[in-house]
């Protein structure tokens, strides 16, 4: 009755993020931090598909651990108690800093972030919640009004307003025209204050922020940034939110990202890393407090595939693995990718900044003679030379990620990557960037 693979011209799926005019590879097989295609290409791949699959694409104690779940009940009603997802909580209380304690879980990262936000509202009794500009915290429509990125927000709000969402500017160089780290952080956090008292401090419920950007540059604030942040929270009543979605699990070199700026947040949300993306699962970290009156209130909202019990297995054996070496591993060659792009950045003066931590580091390009991007999609039309540093990449065997806006990619390898693979990816990066501005 059905044909065993359909052909080139008959695929029926729309992927997501579509454009009419681009050729997304057919990705047919993994093994450790390699794909292929369906041409039998091998690719490094350095942008772990989407931010995610961070211990490779054959981890075997994770597939077993699904594996033998399926077999013993696939799936549990989100509305009822089941083991694997009370091992998976523990572990999450066990790995969580501070005193982070209880977790609902969910499917994806926007469904944890309005999830996160529904609790804060509810618990402040307050409707607004700050976020950065150039921000991503998802494409739904809540998560899409909380991202602070234009064109997924003009997407999104193309025919139906949303609302409850404020925004603050990032602690980036050109937001606040100084590259002095403390004068950097004495700016952007007097600039938040400003917000927040514009807004009017019992209107807010939370500040919902990546404690290192993802998509939108992979920059990291300048030190003392977050303790002003925790400071304004404190003192204003607002909690904070860190989204961990892409930065959780190891990908900055410790448990969470926000454990890198050493600040306590109220809540975290996650999905991406917990299971290596080998199935869908999200959900929010919150305190003692938080849980009490979520406990003590009720909750009348759920997912039907919120906590999934495979998923939850997956997600316990990817803490094991993750607490065996591969932390270590990001935190130990960290300083590969870091003396490979600054070197690129001493090569090239298209190359105008790199910044990141752990293994997520972005790198930006910008015309030497008059210091702004050869093209930014959010104004300018036409083509893009990091559009063919993309490409060029991929002609030589490595998947980079873009970035927003698209005058930047993401570097973003599998935790398990070696020092041999991140130097082959750098390689591949320079000759790329040779080929496409020669």
């Amino acid at each position: 009755m059905f044909q065993q693979e359909p052909t080139k011209d008959d695929m029926k799926s729309i992927h997501h993020w579509y454009d009419p005019n681009s050729k997304p590879l057919n990705i047919v097989e993994g093994n450790e931090v390699s794909v292929w295609d369906d041409k039998e290409n091998e690719y490094l791949d350095f942008c772990s598909q989407l931010y995610c699959v961070n211990l490779g694409h054959s981890n075997e104690e994770v597939i077993n651990a699904m594996d033998e779940q399926a077999r013993q009940i696939p799936y549990v009603s989100s509305a009822k108690r089941t083991p694997p997802r009370e091992r998976l909580a523990n572990k999450l209380a066990q790995v969580a800093p501070g005193n982070l304690s209880n977790t609902f879980f969910s499917v994806s990262g926007s469904e944890a972030n309005e999830t996160a936000v529904q609790i804060a509202r509810e618990y402040q009794d307050a409707p607004t919640v700050l976020t950065r500009w150039r921000s991503y915290h998802g494409g739904t429509y809540g998560a899409g009004a909380l991202t602070g990125d234009p064109e997924t927000r003009a997407t999104i709000e193309r025919h139906a307003a949303t609302s409850g969402a404020a925004k603050f500017l990032p602690p980036i160089p050109k937001a606040f025209d100084t590259n002095d780290p403390e004068e950097l952080a004495r700016q952007a956090g007097e600039h938040l204050e400003f917000v927040i008292r514009n807004e009017g401090p019992d209107s807010i419920a939370a500040i919902l922020t990546e404690p290192i950007a993802g998509t939108s540059g992979a920059f990291p604030a300048p030190p003392g940034y977050f303790e002003h942040v925790r400071d304004l929270c404190d003192e204003y009543d607002i909690l904070l939110i860190s989204d961990e979605v892409i930065t959780g699990f190891g990908r900055c070199g410790d448990w969470f990202g926000i454990q890198t700026e050493d600040v306590q947040p109220d809540m975290i949300t996650f999905a991406k890393g917990i299971t290596s993306a080998y199935a869908p699962l999200a959900g929010v970290i919150v305190t003692p407090e938080l849980a009490s009156f979520v406990q003590s209130n009720g909750f009348d909202i759920g997912q039907t595939f919120g906590g999934h019990p495979v998923g939850c297995a997956a997600g316990s054996a990817a803490l094991n693995v993750y607490a065996d070496g591969v932390i270590e591993n990001v935190a130990t060659q960290e300083a590969t990718l870091r003396t490979g792009l600054q070197d690129l950045e001493a090569t090239y003066d298209v190359v105008s900044d790199i910044r990141g931590r752990g293994y997520l580091w972005g790198i930006e390009f910008a015309d030497p003679e008059t210091g702004e991007a050869f093209n930014d999609p959010r104004v300018d039309d036409g083509s893009n030379p990091v559009t063919d540093v993309l490409e060029e990449a991929r002609e030589r065997g490595v998947l980079f990620g873009g970035g927003r806006p698209g005058f930047q990619i993401i570097i973003s390898p599998p935790l398990i990557a070696d020092q041999f693979e991140l130097e082959q990816a750098l390689d591949t990066l320079e000759a790329a960037i040779s080929t496409a501005f020669e």
